[in-house]
């Protein structure tokens, strides 16, 4: 009976969300046993650093709560599912540490939007995902909590800043995880642990109750097993009507656009030919790829705007959700306990007075040049007939650890902000994307490719990614 029982734990810990709210519903599994076979599997590999608070007694009677609530009838659409959320989101009754050291024992007395969203439909909130200070980075270093290690090889990152989200959805241990998206915190990770990660249109989802660097750029969103779950809460969080798929099962005349120049200028030879594979599968399952140009200034043109507003919106956006949502400290508080590089970073470009503060006017310009960068999308799409962009998620895989500052891509150094280098313009354009994985490099670490659709066409977008994910998809289990 004990072997049954071990085989059948072992056999949920794979399942992903539809899978899992199935089997739960279906009375196959209960929301007890698989919430304690996915605990298990989180204190075996505790030294992935993937998460700062998990509260075991919570999250157990969470889930016999479900199995209660099932008995008696219910069917929400995620009962008894357990979801990790990035430590960025407010979670009622569960300590909230933006990942910094000045916030270590302040428990909300609310839940974020997004949080109450997944509850209401039934879904458990396993535990606070690790990600760098504030989401202040691209890598998963964090200092207080420790540097999240990448299930695939645990001597490289994780990518950031949703970097325990991606561990820990990568590892099994959580079927999914709610992360958040300024410039690529959910499709880096995504890309470089071997997962799905969505970020929808910006505004789809409610950033409420979300700790902000931008609010321009900000978007919430989730990492998963496969793009069906990814669907399915996209579904719940914005309340849409399920839409009827189109019918189409396969990918004929399906029309995609690729744009060489602008992505694929910069990129490790084996992320280039993954790529060019990926691209040659779906034409021979009858899609249509086409080649565009976004313009010759148009990668520095989103980098240059992006970052700037990125830079010159955090105090504002940070000390106004510090006032509203009664967190214990102020800005100045926060600022005080960063760790010494990135209370550096702050000083120069962050605070008012600093050598590199974005002023007034070039912020203005920089807001400008991000409605260029819309402009254009809007014109390739048009022009092309295109539905989506095809491009690498990251121009390389994980760095090592030990090299996640600087690292070469190809035969050129390169800093930590080339990992989002393809992310930025649909972050500047707000457009909805996502990260699927293709497959892994001769080292054995993922590859990503990311898929961007026109403003507001997420659910087409999720229906177009479910069909390239199973032509070109290559989810495999780490560990």
């Amino acid at each position: 009976m004990e072997r049954r029982r071990s085989r059948k734990q072992t056999r949920s810990r794979g399942l992903g969300v539809v899978a899992a709210a199935a089997a739960i519903r279906d009375g196959n599994i209960s929301s007890e046993s698989y919430t304690a076979a996915l605990l298990q599997r989180a204190r075996a590999h505790s030294d992935l650093n993937a998460f700062v608070t998990i509260d075991e007694a919570a999250a157990l009677a969470a889930a016999r709560d479900a199995d209660k609530a099932r008995a008696v009838g219910s069917t929400a659409p995620l009962l008894g599912v357990p979801l990790a959320v990035k430590d960025s989101y407010l979670t009622k009754g569960l300590r909230t540490t933006l990942g910094v050291k000045t916030l270590e024992g302040f428990v909300p007395d609310k839940d974020a939007d997004v949080v109450s969203a997944v509850k209401d439909a039934g879904g458990i909130v396993f535990g606070k995902n690790n990600l760098v200070e504030l989401s202040y980075g691209l890598t998963g270093n964090n200092s207080p909590y420790g540097q999240a290690k990448n299930p695939h090889n645990r001597d490289h990152v994780t990518g950031g800043s949703s970097s325990g989200a991606g561990a820990s959805v990568a590892a099994r241990i959580v079927p999914a995880a709610l992360g958040g998206d300024t410039v690529g915190s959910i499709r880096v990770p995504a890309s470089l642990c071997g997962v799905v990660g969505f970020k929808p249109t910006t505004g789809r989802w409610s950033r409420n109750g979300v700790a902000p660097i931008s609010h321009a750029l900000d978007t919430t969103g989730v990492l998963a097993r496969n793009v069906e779950d990814c669907a399915l809460i996209d579904q719940i969080v914005t309340k849409a009507e399920e839409t009827e798929p189109s019918g189409r099962s396969d990918l004929k005349g399906v029309r995609f656009a690729y744009a060489p120049r602008q992505y694929l200028d910069l990129v490790d030879a084996e992320i280039e030919a993954n790529f060019k594979d990926a691209v040659q599968r779906l034409r021979e399952a009858g899609a249509e790829v086409v080649e565009v140009d976004l313009g010759e200034n148009f990668s520095s043109l989103a980098e240059t705007s992006t970052w700037n507003i990125f830079f010159h919106d955090t105090m504002e956006a940070l000390s106004d959700f510090l006032r509203r949502n009664n967190v214990p400290a102020a800005f100045d508080d926060i600022y005080n306990g960063l760790k010494p590089d990135l209370k550096e970073t702050w000083a120069h470009l962050v605070l008012p007075g600093g050598a590199g503060f974005i002023s007034a006017d070039t912020y203005k310009v920089s807001l400008s040049d991000h409605s260029e960068i819309q402009r254009r999308f809007s014109e390739t799409f048009s022009r092309s007939g295109a539905e989506a962009l095809l491009f690498p998620t990251t121009p390389s895989t994980a760095p090592s650890i030990e090299h996640q500052y600087k690292f070469l891509i190809g035969d050129q150094e390169v800093s930590y902000s080339a990992l989002a280098k393809n992310t930025i313009p649909a972050s500047a354009a707000g457009l909805p994307a996502i990260s699927i994985p293709t497959g892994l490099s001769s080292s054995g670490l993922p590859i990503g490719l990311e898929i961007d659709a026109a403003r507001g066409r997420d659910r087409r977008l999720l229906e177009l990614a479910r069909h390239v994910e199973a032509t070109v998809g290559a989810l495999t289990s780490p560990i």
